[in-house]
């Protein structure tokens, strides 16, 4: 349930996302210091499960209600819902009014949450108009776009200009940073050998602008890309921004042993 809030601090959920529970809690932690230090409470509520987009994008509409139903209930009353992912927010604020077309009430409940959800560093500039505290990290940086949070969310100035926060931190343009990784959720199981192909040209673009440090704002995305950077041999690592802009670049990347 939503803890109580001053009116001056939002009520905020951290809607973690299943990969970054499972495979990087650090990025729900930077999530969280960050949206603190931006002046919110938040909340991470324990009952919040799966967005529901694999089940989405496989065709199964039914168990991808059952889900939308689940989060709009489990979210209800927050302020605002914030996730380190744009496939899961966009998720949340597309496919949810589209699969209750048909039904008026929960139509207007998944319209409510949609208004209330956003990506992360979208929500940190365009509501909170956060400037973070400077870090200092020196290194050459270069940034990749991915598809959801460009295309459905129009993320792209955001995480750049918090980056700016990282005194030393040198962003390089990216080749081609708004081309998909080749991740695609299910898309990479059921093509392997195109999804293969798309990352193996993603890898090249990225070693190409020599710099020792890749972001992005999806962890699936940028696990995707960590994987096939470390089997070509290539020492670029690997963060999500919200790291990045935390003051987290000093530990393992994505994909590193401790």
């Amino acid at each position: 349930m939503p803890t109580s809030s001053s009116p001056e601090r939002p009520r905020v959920a951290l809607f973690v996302t299943c990969l970054v529970n499972v495979m990087r809690p650090g990025i729900a932690e930077a999530t969280r210091d960050l949206l603190t230090e931006a002046g919110c409470d938040v909340d991470v509520p324990l009952a919040q499960t799966c967005c529901g987009q694999p089940a989405f994008n496989s065709g199964d509409e039914a168990s991808g209600r059952a889900m939308a139903r689940h989060q709009i209930e489990t979210l209800e009353g927050y302020t605002y819902v914030v996730a380190p992912s744009g496939s899961c927010a966009g998720t949340i604020r597309h496919d949810y009014v589209h699969t209750f077309h048909d039904d008026a009430p929960w139509r207007e409940r998944a319209e409510n949450l949609a208004a209330r959800t956003h990506e992360i560093t979208s929500f940190l500039v365009d509501v909170m108009d956060f400037q973070p505290a400077r870090t200092r990290f020196p290194a050459t940086a270069t940034y990749h776009d991915t598809c959801s949070g460009l295309r459905e969310l129009g993320v792209h100035d955001q995480p750049r200009r918090l980056l700016e926060s990282a005194e030393g931190l040198e962003l390089v343009p990216l080749p081609g940073s708004n081309v998909c990784c080749g991740f695609g959720g299910t898309f990479c199981v059921k093509y392997p050998a195109i999804a293969n192909a798309v990352v193996e040209e993603k890898a090249a673009a990225v070693e190409s602008t020599d710099a020792s440090i890749l972001l992005g704002g999806d962890l699936g995305c940028l696990m995707n890309m960590a994987g096939k950077l470390q089997r070509r041999g290539s020492n670029v690592r690997v963060f999500h921004t919200v790291e990045a802009v935390a003051g987290r670049l000093a530990g393992p990347g994505i994909g590193e042993g401790r």
